[in-house]
């Protein structure tokens, strides 16, 4: 009797002391990290919504996204927690009866149910155990406990949803969610999560399958509604995941960008509308692949809310995956000529600078400079047009001519000062700039266009809320020269929608720019090698693209109520200048007060006719009889204009022999010298005479048939209006006079400069 006593004694001492061996064991054991040391997540972005529209692939090849246990629906954590451990907030990490109860099951050949805790899953999922034997059994309760010293039962239970193996590639209930519930895992209501908890379990036999039913899964499903004994209906009995989900990969291109732009951010919220980005990018693949077979295979497109400046669309190819058209180019932030698509923003400078208005004429004929000889692109010339039809209908040489005229800095100060990237000095480019002379991205087009549409500040885009555009210290263009110039682009049709195409030299880009309400849209189409193509004419090609895009999109619409600072007004039909009793044919149009040009016609005149000869007379002294008429009095290099257009106009008659016609001689008719131009400085090349003249040209008045030039004093030569006269110039600094036939003349200051 007293030797079992010892025994019991010392069998309870040393129960003790392994009991207390062990607590010191679990008390100094270290803190190991809830995840791998070599684990990574999947990345992803989401919408404005916060919904999830692109997710990537971890570098093992897992979709795998880190969610925070406050982000997990309630019902998931609920039917987890009854599947797989209901007493998880209770126990240490190990459950005793949970074990015993299993090994009965083992031993009776009956089954009762796993022996494993939610902490002890957690540990087999952390150190990649195998716990079919008893010494992986005993690792796998240890790190348990060793996981509940550290850490508190939410941070284990957000590490088990992070890392539970959810059938296929798919681990982690934050991405099972997306793929198989198509939805955030906040969201998902208690039949999904019935459906999903029982997949850890036994991911390869229960996960979805393409094409059938998989009736493991069903049978675990069932059951599991069973034991939670909620009420439902049959449909909550027959819910089924989606074996077919589609893994987000809406916006490519962005999420690479915004991923790379915050590296430490696991989802990085963006300012997409996912229904806008799949409209667009769906209607760019059906049109490529409805265009295929005349060599057009790649295109992008940017949506951009104007006031606020968030892009709503961003495809920046037709297929990222695609490699024969680079499809993991962004085109997007990819420089590309943008063609005719910067005209709109001369013709609003060229407005708000007072050098026109939307009637005023402009001369739409050959143009010659030193080294530069621009054409139309149909190679023809229209003559003297209205402002507003130059550009609605993207004539080259009337762009280039105002283009001219614009007070420094002019086009390029302009594009600069509104965040156009350009390498190269303003001479580099010289008057090619409105014709496309200069690479452009899509962004930095957009970004031109969103402010015509808006404010007339220069403000970049929004991609995320996180990044909100800054606003400009100052207006680049003012609110009337903005809204005249959309009130152009929306053409003689009045459409709902102002638009600007742009096609690069060689046919290697076809742009396409439409305002519609207070949205931007600017699409592309060309090939990232810069590949010419006949097929790619932005009128033919991109413009069709867009107005789909828009239709498609459904946007809404905002009164293009004209601003206080302009006013409508009656004016000439044919000069755009305020009518006088000679006017006949009249037209409404708009001006801004106290800038815009305007003045009385000076085009229709009243005129004196020798009634017998048919010839123009200065007065009416009464020796012969004389008759009133009306009459355009056309400038003769207008005249030559339509001349070569092929609209010959007839102008005045000529006058008799001995009038004085010098008597029509007034300060406003003197030359307007246009080439060259005042106070710039050429640079001409020394050994290439070919670039070693300057042409002279002055636009005259009416009547004048010849004009003479002067080099300070020394007379270069004479040239009649219509045409140039090359100049052998030297360097230096020179006054040149240009002095026409009725004794008027002008002056114009110029710099040459020679260079080997």
């Amino acid at each position: 009797m007293k030797s079992r006593r010892v025994m019991a004694i010392r069998a309870g001492a040393a129960s003790v002391a392994v009991l207390l061996v062990l607590g010191i064991v679990w008390w100094q054991c270290p803190k190991p990290s809830l995840y791998p040391d070599s684990i990574t997540f999947s990345r992803g972005l989401e919408d404005r919504e916060g919904a999830l529209v692109h997710l990537a692939l971890t570098s093992d090849g897992k979709y795998r996204l880190r969610t925070a246990l406050a982000d997990i629906s309630p019902a998931m954590i609920k039917v987890t927690l009854a599947l797989e451990d209901q007493h998880f907030r209770d126990h240490p990490g190990i459950n005793p009866w949970s074990i015993i109860r299993a090994m009965w099951g083992v031993v009776s050949g009956t089954r009762q149910g796993g022996g494993s805790t939610i902490t002890m899953q957690l540990a087999r999922l952390r150190w990649q155990l195998k716990t079919t034997s008893l010494f992986g059994k005993a690792t796998q309760m240890l790190r348990a406990l060793q996981l509940e010293r550290h850490y508190s039962k939410n941070e284990l239970l957000e590490a088990y949803f992070n890392l539970a193996p959810y059938g296929g590639n798919v681990e982690g209930v934050g991405a099972a969610s997306v793929l198989w519930c198509g939805k955030s895992v906040r969201d998902l209501n208690l039949r999904e999560a019935v459906a999903l908890a029982v997949l850890p379990q036994s991911p390869t036999r229960r996960r979805p399958i393409i094409g059938k039913e998989n009736e493991a899964h069903s049978i675990a499903a069932h059951r599991l509604w069973q034991r939670l004994n909620e009420r439902h209906d049959a449909l909550d009995e027959d819910y089924a995941l989606r074996p077919d989900a589609v893994v987000p990969r809406e916006a490519p291109h962005l999420a690479r960008r915004l991923l790379r732009a915050n590296p430490q951010t696991a989802i990085v919220r963006s300012t997409l509308d996912s229904k806008a980005q799949r409209t667009v990018e769906q209607a760019l693949t059906n049109y490529i692949e409805q265009h295929r077979d005349v060599g057009i295979a790649n295109g992008c497109a940017l949506l951009v809310h104007a006031p606020s400046r968030e892009v709503l669309a961003y495809a920046g190819s037709a297929a990222f995956l695609n490699e024969a058209i680079h499809g993991q180019v962004d085109g997007i932030t990819a420089r590309r000529s943008p063609g005719s698509a910067l005209k709109p923003f001369v013709y609003a400078l060229a407005m708000q600078q007072g050098v026109i208005h939307p009637r005023s004429l402009v001369r739409d004929g050959r143009l010659t400079f030193v080294d530069y000889n621009p054409e139309n692109f149909d190679r023809e010339f229209i003559g003297p047009i209205p402002a507003s039809e130059a550009l609605y209908r993207s004539r080259n040489l009337p762009a280039i001519a105002l283009t001219e005229k614009l007070a420094a800095p002019g086009l390029y100060g302009f594009l600069t000062r509104a965040g156009v990237k350009l390498p190269k000095p303003a001479g580099f480019y010289g008057l090619s700039l409105p014709l496309g002379g200069a690479e452009v991205s899509m962004e930095e087009l957009a970004r031109l266009y969103a402010m015509m549409l808006d404010d007339g500040r220069a403000r970049p885009l929004v991609l995320s809320p996180s990044q909100p555009s800054p606003p400009s210290e100052s207006a680049l263009l003012t609110t009337e020269s903005c809204w005249l110039t959309r009130d152009i682009l929306r053409g003689p049709e009045r459409s709902d929608v102002a638009w600007k195409t742009g096609t690069s030299h060689g046919f290697r880009d076809a742009w396409c720019a439409g305002m519609r309400g207070d949205y931007l849209l600017v699409v592309w189409l060309g090939n990232f090698d810069g590949k010419g193509n006949p097929a790619l004419v932005a009128r033919r090609s991109a413009a069709p693209l867009m107005f789909s895009l828009l239709e498609r999109l459904n946007l809404p619409l905002r009164k293009a109520e004209a601003p206080t600072g302009v006013r409508k007004v009656e004016l000439c039909a044919v000069s755009g200048e305020l009518p006088t009793a000679m006017c006949q044919h009249r037209t409404q149009g708009w001006f801004i007060p106290g800038v815009s040009p305007i003045r009385p016609c000076s085009l229709h005149r009243e005129i004196l006719v020798d009634a017998a000869t048919g010839l123009r007379v200065a007065r009416d002294d009464g020796t012969r009889p004389v008759r009133r008429e009306i009459h355009e009095c056309w400038p003769p290099d207008m005249l030559e204009l339509f001349r070569q257009a092929g609209l010959p106009r007839r102008g005045a008659p000529a006058f008799a022999e001995g009038e004085a016609a010098s008597s029509l001689a007034d300060g406003e008719g003197r030359p307007r010298i246009v080439s060259p131009i005042m106070k710039r400085t050429y640079t001409l090349r020394a050994h290439d005479a070919t670039k070693q003249t300057i042409p002279l040209r002055a636009e005259t008045a009416a009547g004048v048939r010849q004009v003479f030039w002067f080099a300070g004093t020394e007379f270069i030569g004479s040239a009649s209006p219509i045409e140039s006269l090359l100049w052998k110039a030297t360097p230096g600094t020179w006054k040149l006079q240009a002095l026409d036939d009725h004794g008027r003349s002008s002056v114009c200051e110029v710099r040459v400069e020679m260079v080997e």
